[in-house]
């Protein structure tokens, strides 16, 4: 067997337990009445309809707007984008063409407290429009809730339009290596280069700031002529910024201004408390999963407790938003079905694993042969089973996502309970492959170098 070098162990549970702790609790910073989230827990998971409860509203043109049946798909063609783009999947969206209605169900935001209705919908029905104007005045400054500074309504000449977003072809988030340093940025390919061209031309060595509606996003100085329609969007912006702002300037503007015909809340079919008892249920389950993992397994037991402990945290943060370039994900009640039955599959993974150790201890072989037999014995039994749930899960989010045939005939709420189904399931398994496939065997090689655990009886086999 190849050995693994010792402190390895002790490194990967290190790891594990530094994923635990900031995957469920996050890391927060408090200035004053300011809370910055510096990495999101469990808590900025946004919790779907079934759980928490949300929003039904119902949108309408805008006074003297006779819509068509092309604009009104138009308009809820890009309110479902917005949706998508913020990993909102628990969502229903109807089209009323004879009233010439939008109706839309969707979840509290993860950082509602309110639960104030009418402020929940303009996340969804702002007429967003994306210019660029000369200078960077401005009338009004706000802090964001990370505490960075807000500048909003263009004063003097910052007031003039030299282009609006109809122009840009497409945007899309990238990193900007050339000053040596990591920054994301937002590039854009502008339909028609010369009226960029000459925006440059006579603004360069000046200063063009680029707006979302009243809000200042952005304000360089053009420092060349840009002729080839190719132009970036810079700034001290986070990855997930970038991305969010490439989103919002691909989904346009709506084709015409929605107003709120009517609006209410919604309340949750399971609530809150359900939703404690099940973390409750949940703990007692993991309780009881260590225990026998310990009494039958040992050594192995034990590392296959700190693996599912990863696997679970992995996960977690994989819906939270832990990671900067994904967002945080609605979370549903099928949603928390398909992480229970991933960590089952990890549970699983890691018995098979451990019962193939002991039964090669007990037939004899050396503690080092033991342990190479086990783990390679038993990878292509659990290979086989990860890799169809992953295939299922995979055939899950092509076939129930936001857009396609069978929306039409399941349902719009259907098919974000099912793909929210397929995802947690998705990330789940992959977490599984990593940490009851990968980090489990590596901590198992690494502990067996120590003397102290090289008794057989830690690894299931009789007591001497």
């Amino acid at each position: 067997m190849k050995r693994v070098s010792k402190p390895v162990f002790f490194i990967v549970a290190i790891l594990i337990l530094a994923l635990s702790y900031t995957a469920i609790f996050g890391v927060h910073t408090q200035n004053g009445d300011i809370k910055t989230t510096v990495i999101k827990g469990i808590s900025d998971i946004r919790w779907g309809i079934d759980i928490k409860g949300g929003v039904e509203a119902t949108f309408k043109p805008a006074e003297g707007v006779n819509a068509t049946e092309d604009q009104l798909d138009a308009a809820k063609a890009i309110i479902e984008s917005r949706m998508v783009s913020g990993n909102i999947t628990d969502y229903e969206l109807y089209a009323d063409y004879s009233n010439q209605r939008i109706i839309v169900r969707f979840p509290w935001k993860e950082t509602e407290t309110n639960y104030d209705p009418k402020e929940a919908i303009n996340e969804i029905s702002s007429t967003a429009s994306l210019t660029f104007r000369p200078g960077n005045s401005y009338a009004n400054t706000d802090v964001d809730t990370n505490g960075n500074p807000v500048y909003k309504t263009p004063t003097g000449d910052t007031q003039t339009v030299l282009m609006d977003g109809s122009n840009v072809e497409s945007a899309k988030a990238g990193v900007d290596q050339s000053s040596g340093a990591n920054k994301y940025v937002v590039d854009l390919t502008l339909k028609n280069a010369d009226t960029f061209k000459n925006i440059t031309e006579e603004y360069n060595g000046k200063t063009v700031s680029i707006w979302m509606d009243d809000i200042m996003l952005s304000a360089p100085t053009v420092n060349a002529v840009i002729a080839d329609g190719k132009a970036q969007i810079s700034g001290s912006f986070t990855a997930k910024e970038a991305t969010d702002l490439a989103t919002k300037i691909n989904a346009g503007a709506l084709p015409f201004a929605l107003e709120t015909a009517s609006y209410s809340a919604i309340s949750p079919t399971l609530g809150e408390s359900s939703l404690l008892a099940m973390a409750y249920a949940g703990i007692i389950a993991l309780i009881l999963i260590t225990l026998f993992l310990l009494i039958a397994y040992r050594l192995p037991g034990f590392i296959a407790v700190l693996s599912l402990l990863g696997q679970l945290a992995l996960s977690v943060a994989s819906i939270s938003g832990y990671f900067p370039l994904f967002a945080s994900f609605t979370m549903t009640l099928p949603g928390i079905a398909g992480l229970i039955l991933s960590i089952g599959m990890g549970a699983d993974a890691n018995i098979i694993t451990s019962e193939r150790i002991r039964e090669e201890v007990r037939n004899g072989r050396t503690l080092d042969g033991a342990i190479d037999k086990g783990t390679k014995g038993s990878f292509w039994a659990i290979f086989d089973g990860n890799v169809t749930v992953i295939i299922v899960a995979i055939i899950l989010l092509l076939v129930f996502g936001p857009s396609n045939i069978l929306s039409m005939i399941f349902g719009p709420s259907t098919t974000g309970t099912i793909y929210s189904f397929g995802y947690t399931l998705l990330v789940g398994v992959i977490s599984n492959f990593i940490m009851g496939v990968g980090a489990s065997r590596l901590m198992l090689r690494s502990i067996s170098g120590y003397k102290l655990m090289r008794n057989k009886w830690l690894f299931g086999g009789a007591r001497k």
